[in-house]
C-alpha cells in the first residue's frame, strides 16, 4: 500500500454542489484503504489463488472502511479492465462499466441493503429468491448487507441455508459494528475480517493529504488533533476536519491548533500541563483558578480530567522506557520526562485513579465544573500524602525517642534475649510444639518434605499435596514464636522425607538391628514361632 493518497479529484467548482469529504474522499481502491494491510494481503492472495469465499463479515467500530471494503471487494470480483478481458483482481481499474458502475452505486448486479431498515423475514425472502437468478451482467451477484447485527432472528435463521450453499455466482458480504450480535451459526458461515482502529499517525497523514488536495494550509498540530478526536474512524476525522477547514475560512483558511480546540472544547496540552503542575505542587488555588479559566473558555469539565488522566498516561510511559511518540512536541516530551524522573510508580498509579474516579464523578454530576473542582482538590491533598510503602519504612526506620534510663526489676523491663533459629526442620518443628502450635506441627511432621532449610528461609516440596493456606499459617506463626520474619515458599521440587518417614525409618533400621543381634538369633532359632514386639523396652532392659 502506498503512503501518499492518489486522491486525484480536484476541488470542486463553486457551482457544484458540495459534497462532504467523507463522502468525496471515500477509498476508490485498495490502495486508498489505509490502515488494513493485514486484509487487503489476505484478499489479494485469495483473489490470484482462485479461494474465494462465498461470505465476507467486516466487523470494526464505525468509520474504519467496513462498507467502502464490501464495495471494494464487489468491485475486484466483477472487474473486466479497460479491455474488457480481465477477471478478478485486487487492483481494479475503476474505468471499466463495472467498476464505474459500482462506483456510483447503479449497478443491476451489486444489490445493497440496510439491515437497520430492512430486518424481517421477507427482506431476507426476497434475497432468497433473486439469487437464484443469474447475474445480469456482472460475473457475480453480489448482496452487501450493512448493520447485519440488526436482522431479526427468524430474518438470520432463514438466510442460513442460502448462506452455507449459495449459488456459484453469488456472494454476500456483510458489515457490522457489533459482531457480538451476530448468531455462532451465520459467523461460522462467513469468512471474519477485524477492520483496525486506524493510527492518529495514519490518520493525521491522510488527513494533510485531503488538506493538499483541497488547497487548505493546516498545522500539523491541528491535524493531531483531529486525528485524536477520531478515536481511530477515518470518516469521524474527516467530519470534523471538514467543521474545521469552515471554522477556518475567516482566518485566511489556515487550520491552527488553538481553532480546533475551540471547536472541539478541547484543553489547550500547555494548560493541561500548567494544571498537572499545579496539582502537584499542591497549590489548590492556582489550580481551581486554572480550571475555571478553561471552563470559561468553553472547555467542558470532563474534557479537562480526560486530558489530565492522558498526561498522567503519558508520564508514566514516559517513565517506564515506551517508544516516544515522534508527533508530541518537544516541550511536552521534556515535560513529561521531568515528571517521569520526580514521580514514583506507586504515585502515578494513585494519581491515575483518583483522576479516574474524579472523570467519573464529573460524568454523574448535575454540577460538573463543582465535581471537577472538589476532584482536583482531592488529587492535591492526597499528593502531599506518602505512599503506604513509604509510610511504612518512615515508620520502621523512626528513631526511638529519647528517654531516661531507669532502673527497674528485671521482671519489667528486661526483654528476653531473641532465640536463635532452630539448627534444623525437627528442631523447628519442636519450636512450634513448645509454642502451643500443636495441629501446625502435626501436619508438618507428617506432610512436609523440605527442600532447603537455611532460616529464616524454609523450602516446603509440593510433590505432596499441602494444605494450600499452609505456608502463610507456617510464616506467621514462626514470626510469633521466633520474632524474625519468615518466609516459606513452596516449590515443585523433589524434598527430603518428612519426619514420620525419617521415624519409621529409623525404627525399621533399629528394629533390624535388633533382630541381626546374636542374642536375638538365637531365641527366634529356639522359638520359631517367637515375634519381636515392644523391642525397644526389651532392649532397654537387657
Amino acid at each position: 500500500m502506498s503512503d501518499s493518497l492518489d486522491l486525484g479529484e480536484p476541488a470542486q467548482p463553486a457551482t457544484s454542489p458540495y459534497r462532504v469529504l467523507a463522502r468525496k474522499y471515500r477509498p476508490q481502491t485498495f490502495s486508498e484503504l489505509i490502515g488494513q494491510d493485514a486484509m487487503v494481503r489476505t484478499l489479494g492472495n485469495a483473489i490470484k489463488r482462485g479461494r474465494l469465499a462465498h461470505a465476507f463479515l467486516m466487523t470494526g467500530v464505525r468509520g474504519v472502511g467496513k462498507t467502502s471494503t464490501a464495495r471494494l471487494i464487489a468491485k475486484a470480483l466483477n472487474c473486466v479492465g479497460p479491455d474488457g478481458q480481465g477477471g478478478p483482481t485486487i487492483d481494479p481499474c475503476g474505468s471499466c462499466e463495472p467498476c464505474r458502475a459500482i462506483a456510483e452505486g447503479r449497478h443491476i448486479d451489486v444489490i445493497e441493503m440496510d439491515a437497520a431498515s430492512h430486518t424481517g423475514v421477507d427482506d431476507v425472502r426476497e434475497i432468497i429468491e433473486a439469487s437464484r437468478y443469474a447475474a445480469v451482467t456482472a460475473r457475480y451477484k453480489i448482496y452487501i448487507v450493512d448493520e447485519v447485527h440488526m436482522l431479526s432472528k427468524n430474518a438470520f435463521n432463514a438466510l442460513l441455508k442460502t448462506l452455507e450453499e449459495p449459488p456459484a455466482h453469488v456472494k454476500f458480504l456483510f458489515a457490522t459494528t457489533e459482531v457480538n450480535k451476530v448468531p455462532i451459526t451465520v459467523l461460522s458461515r462467513c469468512q471474519r475480517f477485524d477492520l483496525r482502529r486506524i493510527s492518529a499517525e495514519l490518520l493525521a497523514a491522510h488527513f494533510a493529504e485531503v488538506c493538499r488536495h483541497e488547497g487548505v494550509e493546516a498545522d500539523a498540530e491541528a491535524l493531531a488533533l483531529i486525528a485524536r478526536a477520531a478515536e481511530g474512524s477515518a470518516r469521524d476525522g474527516l467530519s470534523i476536519l471538514d467543521q474545521a477547514i469552515a471554522h477556518a475560512d475567516l482566518e485566511g483558511s489556515i487550520v491552527t491548533a488553538d481553532a480546533v480546540r475551540e471547536m472541539l472544547g478541547l484543553s489547550d496540552r500547555g494548560a493541561v500541563r500548567d494544571l498537572l503542575g499545579l496539582v502537584l505542587g499542591g497549590d489548590g488555588p492556582g489550580a481551581l483558578a486554572l480550571l475555571r479559566r478553561q471552563y470559561d473558555l468553553g472547555v467542558d469539565p470532563q474534557g479537562v480530567l480526560r486530558s489530565l488522566l492522558e498526561t498522567v498516561h503519558g508520564v508514566t510511559l514516559a517513565k517506564v522506557g515506551a517508544a516516544p511518540d515522534l508527533a508530541q512536541p518537544a516541550e511536552e516530551a521534556a515535560a513529561y520526562a521531568d515528571w517521569a524522573a520526580r514521580l514514583s510508580f506507586p504515585a502515578l498509579h494513585r494519581l491515575w485513579q483518583l483522576m479516574l474516579k474524579g472523570h467519573d464523578e464529573v460524568a454523574r454530576a448535575i454540577l460538573p465544573i463543582e465535581a471537577a473542582e472538589m476532584a482536583l482538590l482531592r488529587v492535591i491533598h492526597a499528593s502531599t500524602l506518602p505512599d503506604p510503602g513509604e509510610l511504612a519504612r518512615r515508620m520502621t526506620a523512626a528513631p526511638e525517642p529519647p528517654a531516661e534510663k531507669i532502673e527497674a526489676a528485671p521482671s519489667l523491663s528486661t526483654a528476653a534475649p531473641v532465640s536463635p533459629s532452630p539448627a534444623d526442620f525437627a528442631g523447628l518443628v519442636a519450636t512450634l510444639e513448645a509454642g502451643g502450635q500443636h495441629a501446625l506441627a502435626a501436619r508438618l511432621t507428617h506432610s512436609a518434605s523440605v527442600v532447603r532449610y537455611a532460616p529464616p528461609e524454609l523450602v516446603l516440596s509440593n510433590a505432596r499435596p499441602l494444605p494450600p493456606d499452609l505456608a502463610k499459617e507456617l510464616a506467621e506463626a514462626l514470626r510469633r514464636i521466633t520474632d524474625q520474619n519468615w518466609r516459606v515458599l513452596v516449590e515443585d521440587a523433589s524434598g527430603a522425607p518428612t519426619l514420620r518417614e525419617q521415624a519409621k525409618a529409623r525404627e525399621e533400621a533399629e528394629r533390624q538391628a535388633v533382630l541381626d543381634s546374636p542374642l536375638v538369633k538365637a531365641a527366634f532359632d529356639a522359638f520359631p514361632e517367637a515375634e519381636l514386639v515392644e523391642w525397644t523396652n526389651s532392649r532397654s532392659k537387657m
